[in-house]
């Protein structure tokens, strides 16, 4: 393990995050906020802490696929301790394993926030929680890569290791052109968002916020109420609909602005999701129609439901109605929703639809081996036949997700909450949701939590974010042998 080569990009990803700091030390220092004293300190740590580890000198730059997981897995951990370092000196949040939960929430683009009342700290606060979910949407490695394209050589396995989904595709043989291609589309697609929400009478504030936790699906709002605080029906449907465009590959832009339909109409993963999200928002609305706060107005319960199922299915957490009262029926698919995710390749989290539909057709495959024995079966995707190796990952992931997640709610459980509360607040942290049921519902927060749950929590949502493997293994003393 090229140990010297692995700190030294870890040190050139604080300096990234040290650059990001910038903008809410800004927000602070216009609002006349206290906080600013906590970013500057927190902006010198990082750099001066980047600036040596990044001045390391090893004798070969090039990385193995196990030294890019050991550097993403690093960064990660020490973007995400640096990150907590002006909740922690403001004085906002007192405990520092709470800041550091609230900062891995935001990069793993949770959600998820033991913030009792979020309205209480100051503006650069908010908003450098939110700028968490921007950064961590598309991945703080490959802003790096974006921004400091010589990292290392053979850096496709830094993009492989933090990209989620069960396969990476390179746009362009360049793996730090990819990346520059792949923020230019993200930030492409942030501008619009942000200006459409400003024609929607939005405030600059409001929008940036809730801008930066769309585009992330992260659902970090500046209100206790979330999204439902705007009451603005055009701002809520403009949300919607692009939670759900962040939520698909951002690979189809790519190809949509190269006129390459083939790609196109070949994608499967991206045409089952949309179906997924129309039927889910139909079922959903006419289930609350009842209620008699859409006072029989389909349009009310659709809107409602449509915002909802895309909040939901992109792991982003945003809420403009309390679910958790919504029938069992509605509570259920959206559980459903938060297991299923979004595509790979995109800012949201969860399984992801590409691994349903690979694992859907495994089982397919075992029954019709059952059936004829002799038989050949090829599992094809989008007519390419697959190697093994891959259905042998996915299937790798999904039982290490399970177990994972298992153990986790057993660990919880021993703050003795109800069984809803327990298994969904795991759930939704390891696939990077935000919002479970019970008390960790759209009114609840984490707070609740022992200081081991809390710990528990924060690995969930870094094993999910990261896709179980580059955290693990760090674990492993293997792993960092020669």
């Amino acid at each position: 393990m090229n140990k010297r080569l692995i700190v030294k990009l870890a040190g050139s990803v604080l300096l990234v995050e040290g650059a990001l700091l910038f903008l809410p030390l800004i927000v602070s220092l216009i609002s006349g906020g206290h906080d600013w004293r906590a970013f500057a300190l927190s902006i010198v740590i990082a750099v001066a802490v980047g600036a040596v580890l990044s001045q390391l000198h090893p004798k070969d730059d090039t990385l193995s696929a196990r030294e890019g997981f050991a550097v993403v897995s690093l960064s990660w951990l020490l973007v995400s301790f640096f990150g907590s370092l002006p909740f922690f000196f403001s004085g906002a949040v007192p405990s520092l394993l709470d800041c550091f939960f609230e900062t891995v929430s935001g990069f793993t683009t949770t959600g998820a926030t033991i913030l009792t009342n979020v309205e209480a700290l100051p503006r650069g606060l908010l908003l450098w929680r939110s700028l968490t979910h921007w950064a961590g949407g598309m991945g703080v490695l490959v802003l790096s890569l974006a921004v400091i394209p010589k990292m290392g050589g053979r850096s496709i396995y830094l993009m492989r290791a933090e990209s989620s989904g069960p396969s990476t595709e390179k746009l362009v043989p360049r793996v730090g052109k990819t990346a520059k291609i792949l923020y230019e589309l993200y930030i492409g697609m942030s501008l619009i968002l942000l200006v459409t929400l400003l024609l929607c009478g939005v405030n600059w504030y409001d929008s940036l916020i809730h801008t930066f936790g769309a585009a992330g699906t992260g659902g970090f709002s500046n209100y206790n109420a979330s999204v439902a605080q705007l009451n603005n029906p055009a701002a809520e449907i403009v949300l919607g609909v692009f939670m759900v465009l962040f939520g698909v590959n951002f690979a189809i832009y790519y190809h949509v602005l190269h006129r390459n339909w083939n790609a196109l109409r070949q994608g499967s993963e991206w045409k089952l999701y949309l179906v997924i999200v129309a039927v889910s928002t139909l079922l959903i609305a006419a289930n609350i129609l009842p209620d008699p706060k859409f006072h029989g107005r389909f349009s009310q319960a659709l809107r409602a439901s449509f915002f909802q199922v895309s909040s939901i299915i992109t792991t982003t957490g945003y809420a403009t109605e309390d679910f958790n009262l919504w029938p069992q029926f509605s509570r259920t698919l959206l559980v459903a929703l938060m297991l299923i995710g979004g595509c790979a390749g995109s800012t949201a989290g969860g399984l992801k639809v590409i691994r349903i539909q690979l694992l859907f057709k495994s089982v397919v495959r075992d029954i019709r081996k059952t059936v004829h024995p002799r038989s050949i079966n090829v599992i094809k995707l989008d007519g390419r036949a697959l190697d093994e190796r891959l259905i042998s990952g996915v299937q790798g992931y999904f039982f290490a997700a399970i177990l994972i997640v298992v153990l986790s709610a057993l660990l919880v459980s021993l703050d003795n909450f109800s069984f809803e509360t327990t298994v969904t607040a795991v759930v939704a942290t390891f696939f990077n949701i935000g919002p479970g049921l019970g008390l960790v519902g759209p009114a609840g927060n984490f707070a609740i939590f022992s200081p081991l749950s809390k710990v528990v929590l924060t690995l969930c949502m870094l094993l999910g974010r990261l896709e179980i493997f580059p955290i693990l293994m760090l674990a492993a003393p293997s792993a960092w042998e020669r």
